[in-house]
């Protein structure tokens, strides 16, 4: 039943956005299999919808991506592409009794559409059919429950797409009290970011991801970080042999790129190399710690030049001097400076596997993604940090000489498998990173020096209530 007009009810509570990598995990893995199965219960007419994943079939732009149309804001929207076939999908996080559905209409709105619930994102029933869609705001009852509710458009309004200012889906939720304020409400977030400085420990035609098990196989690699790492690499061995060049001795993880040579030569970097952990999503508060023993591949060793300028992680490309967004090593770098290249990771995880080779032989494709219009889709639901390697070599002068050995300039890619401990992590993604700082590989922010830090000069966890006293005083 749909009733035009009317003013959505104000829900009494509001489930936080953004769950915890174990609930998102837990979610994931619990998905029901019937629109029947138990849904979750607590507090009736609470809003769900706002702040979830959400996906579309299309967006006119960026900015009118369909996060839009949850984030409680009325002067942002969602806008489709100008067909009429077109939908957009809310992941609740899990299953639901469902009440009621508001649409908030901007003027491009929908003549003829379809409600839709779903326990698994893929058996749908249709639970409301509106074939006179009237526009402004729309209100329409909903006896069903489900983890996905979606809106699939049939006809629309205006020679335009379809564009929702809200679409709000109400339920039986759990209520959750007042949010806290921000511990630092004066603080200004400009980053969300630590860093891991790594020096360069050893070359080897190694790789434990793509050869597992096959010394000599690969083409020459540059480690940084666990000196241990080599073709029989496991997150377990990488634990059992702490030996590291990163200056966090917690981090007993591996990262590995290929070898850049100049005149045949493998180059070794000379200084620290930076590691970068980020937000890649928009709600920084949202990512999680990596999870144990998580692998990847960053990067496409088959791109062309259109596919690496194009990536979604590419940052700068290479760099050397004033030459910066270059897409090939340039051919000449001024004397004495260094050649760098910045790029950055998929920071999406599905939540299940914890290996490219796990994942393919599930046939899940990868287990690894990119943000989407600044949140993750609704198939790697979970935000982890995003790496972003920025590596720099000791050459300069004439380049005509200098390659990676693993193909053309834009062969670059990288690896990595954490073995971080998880609580050093959890402390630095907490701090740094859902704490909007720039944070040194101590979780220290120079420029917020009253926001405490996680390890002490000797590296050492500074417990959670001095740190927080710390912070305070």
């Amino acid at each position: 039943m749909r009733t035009a007009l009317r003013t959505p009810r104000v829900p009494r509570y509001r489930v936080l956005a953004g769950a915890l990598a174990t609930a998102l995990l837990a979610s994931t893995l619990s998905a029901a299999s019937t629109l029947g199965a138990t849904p979750a219960v607590a507090e009736p007419n609470t809003l769900l919808s706002q702040g979830a994943l959400t996906a579309a079939s299309s967006s006119e732009s960026g900015g009118l991506g369909p996060r839009f149309a949850v984030d409680g804001d009325r002067s942002t929207r969602w806008a489709s592409a100008q067909t009429d076939n077109e939908w957009i999908r809310i992941d609740l996080g899990r299953s639901y009794d469902l009440d009621h559905v508001a649409l908030e209409w901007e003027a491009a709105y929908g003549a003829a559409f379809r409600l839709q619930v779903s326990p698994d994102g893929n058996a749908w029933a249709t639970v409301v059919t509106e074939s006179a869609g009237t526009g402004g705001t729309e209100v329409y009852d909903v006896a069903a429950s489900g983890r996905y509710v979606q809106l699939v458009g049939t006809a629309r309004g205006t020679q335009y797409g379809y564009s929702l200012l809200e679409f709000q889906v109400f339920g039986d939720g759990e209520a959750t009290g007042p949010e806290d304020p921000p511990p630092f409400p004066d603080d200004e977030v400009t980053h969300h970011e630590f860093q891991a400085n790594c020096t360069f420990s050893h070359f080897l035609p190694d790789d434990s991801i793509v050869y597992p098990g096959q010394p000599g196989r690969s083409h020459l690699h540059t480690f940084i970080g666990n000196r241990s790492t080599d073709a029989f690499t496991t997150p377990a061995s990488l634990l059992a042999n702490p030996a590291s060049t990163c200056t966090v001795p917690q981090d007993k993880s591996a990262y590995w790129f290929p070898a850049l040579t100049k005149g045949g030569v493998p180059v070794e970097p000379n200084i620290p190399m930076t590691v970068y952990y980020k937000s890649g999503i928009d709600d920084y508060t949202d990512v999680v710690p990596f999870p144990a023993g998580l692998q990847f591949v960053a990067g496409d060793m088959m791109a062309d030049v259109d596919e690496f300028r194009t990536a979604p992680g590419a940052v700068e490309g290479w760099e050397c001097g004033d030459i910066s967004k270059s897409w090939e090593i340039p051919a000449n770098c001024p004397e004495g400076t260094q050649l760098n290249i910045r790029y950055q990771a998929p920071s999406c995880w599905d939540g299940i596997h914890l290996t490219p080779e796990e994942s393919a032989h599930m046939g899940h494709g990868t287990h690894m993604a990119y943000p989407v219009s600044g949140q993750c889709p609704l198939s790697h639901p979970v935000a982890v940090p995003m790496l972003e390697f920025k590596i720099a070599w000791p050459v300069s002068g004439d380049m005509s000489d200098v390659a990676l050995v693993s193909g053309s300039d834009q062969s670059w890619h990288y690896d990595f498998v954490n073995a971080w401990d998880p609580e050093v992590l959890r402390r630095l993604v907490e701090q740094c990173i859902n704490g909007g700082l720039q944070c040194n590989p101590r979780g220290y922010d120079l420029y917020k020096p009253h926001r405490g830090t996680v390890l002490d000069e000797n590296y050492q966890l500074v417990p959670e209530p001095a740190a927080r006293q710390e912070a305070a005083s």
